[in-house]
């Protein structure tokens, strides 16, 4: 297989329809471990697909709770796929290379295998940004069954989802139109690597943070607060040159309005420092 971050840039020229989720979140993992062994993963996951076909022979394709059924009996009944509860912050959590050898991870990695074996059971599904929780949705005439993939697959209804965003944003919220809004594949896997940059972020890796918010440019390069993000942690190591280069990447996809003013002002600061 080509150089990962090649595989990434070329995945970052795909329409979001045409990214193989599974795939791109393997070659941001080999990006992130490269001592891991991702063909075994890579191997892994075209089990899965082909377990995943002989699902599909055995569910009605207008059933979606046999669906959902027959996914969670697959991913947490026979591979043992679960939420990492116990230790949730842990980097490999949000690696899907690492997922796969523990069987443990975060809602979005847990989702993205998911989804996985649903596109290749030939399963309509996605993903949903919910507030502090990842869920994945399958749909199909007309319907919907949102599934909570970190607690095993259980299918949410409207008071779980209640409950859920109570307990995340507070007990006076309530649900809203467009918390259930599908995520595309792209979306998702920023998602993903978004906990990554956060937690070296916290733990003071700023070069790390900066590292990983490259890759996520490499798949979303028209992304412009990635670029904003990308030029003031370049700004704060220092590298004057290189957060300049980001600051006019984010004017070409934002030329105006009140962040491309603040930005111009930025860059002009910078500018300063080399004279």
């Amino acid at each position: 297989m080509s150089d990962p971050r090649a595989a990434l840039e070329a995945i970052g020229q795909l329409p979001d329809t045409e990214i193989d989720i599974a795939d791109a979140a393997l070659q941001l993992a080999r990006v992130d471990a490269p001592e891991a062994d991702w063909q075994a993963a890579r191997a892994h996951l075209s089990g899965l697909a082909r377990e995943a076909v002989l699902l599909a022979a055995e569910v009605p394709d207008d059933d979606l709770s046999a669906q959902a059924g027959a996914l969670a009996g697959l991913l947490v009944g026979t591979h043992g796929y679960e939420g990492d509860t116990d230790s949730y912050d842990d980097p490999a959590n949000a690696n899907l290379i690492h997922v796969i050898e523990r069987r443990r991870g975060l809602p979005v990695a847990l989702g993205i295998l998911w989804l996985h074996t649903v596109r290749a059971a030939g399963w309509s599904g996605h993903g949903i940004d919910f507030p502090g929780h990842f869920l994945v949705a399958l749909s199909g005439h007309g319907e919907q069954a949102v599934l909570d993939v970190f607690g095993g697959g259980a299918s949410l209804h409207a008071p779980d989802l209640r409950a859920l965003v109570k307990r995340v944003e507070g007990p006076k919220a309530e649900l809203r139109p467009g918390l259930l809004r599908p995520m595309g594949a792209r979306a998702v896997l920023l998602r993903l690597q978004n906990n990554i940059k956060l937690r070296r972020l916290r733990a003071g890796e700023l070069k790390g943070a900066l590292a990983c918010t490259e890759d996520m440019l490499r798949i979303a390069p028209d992304e412009p607060i990635l670029w904003r993000d990308a030029a003031l942690m370049n700004q704060r190591l220092d590298q004057v040159a290189a957060a300049l280069r980001c600051f006019e990447r984010f004017l070409v996809l934002v030329p105006n309005g009140d962040a491309a003013s603040r930005v111009r002002a930025a860059m002009d600061e910078l500018r300063s420092r080399l004279n």
